[in-house]
């Protein structure tokens, strides 16, 4: 899904994650082209209907700038990304009490 914000970079500290037992986050790493969209996820054997999202934003760390959309606090298990409304881009398993990331690199 591609809502667009206008967002400024992060500050240092500015995400807090919820994980441990059975709850982990997921950070999703992508282009400068993505900054200010929001990525949506659902739970892969759900309502598809029923989703998450959050907006990439820059992120000023040591090595740089990365973009990253951070999801901060997830049930344990599969998710769908999706790359519109209707059509789907893949599936990521979020481990529990971990932060899993992955790269996206599909246009907005």
């Amino acid at each position: 899904m591609s809502t667009q914000h206008l967002l400024g970079p992060s500050s240092v500290g500015s995400v807090m994650l919820d994980i441990g037992g059975n709850t982990g986050a997921l950070v999703i790493v992508t282009g400068p082209e993505w900054h200010g969209h929001e990525i949506e996820i659902s739970p892969k054997d759900q309502d598809p209907a029923v989703r998450t999202h959050v907006a990439v934003r820059a992120r000023h760390v040591s090595s740089g700038v990365r973009y990253t959309a951070v999801f901060p606090a997830l049930p344990a298990g599969p998710y769908v990304i999706w790359r519109t409304a209707t059509e789907p881009a893949g599936t990521v398993v979020v481990a529990g009490a971990a932060v899993t990331e992955i790269e996206w690199w599909h246009q907005p």
